[in-house]
């Protein structure tokens, strides 16, 4: 269902030294490539392992509290193993007002985890934001790359099935 989805596909267990220095090389081992040198990796592995961090650090020559830093900077970055499909809900205030927190309620009940858990099978991620700009779709939840406008509780199950069925 997503268009550069990994589905299916295994995310190595271990990191490869060799895969982090093709990632370095499509951004010329660019110290100032260094996010998107870190999104590559991330769309690698689900997350950013410590050893990766501490390979970049090695290969681009700086210190490894550097490239922690915007790792942990920025919130789309995880050190923590994310789930093969990331869950959104909307708790700004037209989405929350049309019931946003009903909605997420029902995701963690049938996830079984909370917001910012993954499920233990790591299918799933459920995170809430505060805005995506789409009141007019409100309540919103949105899955890897797709938008459910004017969800309800009721619409959980189903939004779920489309991506548990890959």
């Amino acid at each position: 269902m997503k268009d550069n989805c990994k589905c299916g596909s295994a995310v190595p267990e271990t990191v490869s030294e060799e895969a982090i220095t093709e990632i370095l090389g499509r951004h010329d081992s660019r110290v100032d490539a260094l996010i998107m040198i870190l999104q590559d990796i991330q769309s690698v592995y689900r997350y950013l392992p410590e050893e990766a961090l501490r390979m970049v650090a090695a290969k681009l020559e700086i210190p490894f509290s550097q490239v922690y830093e915007v790792a942990t900077f920025y919130r789309s970055f995880s050190l923590e193993p994310r789930g093969e499909h990331e869950i959104k809900v909307c708790l700004g205030t037209a989405c929350h007002l049309r019931g946003g927190p009903l909605i997420l309620e029902n995701f963690e009940r049938e996830l079984g985890i909370g917001a910012g858990g993954t499920t233990k099978d790591q299918s799933f991620t459920l995170e809430t934001v505060n805005c995506v700009g789409a009141c007019a779709l409100a309540p919103l939840v949105l899955v890897d790359t797709f938008y459910f406008g004017k969800s309800n509780s009721s619409s959980v199950k189903n939004i779920l099935k489309k991506f548990s069925d890959e």
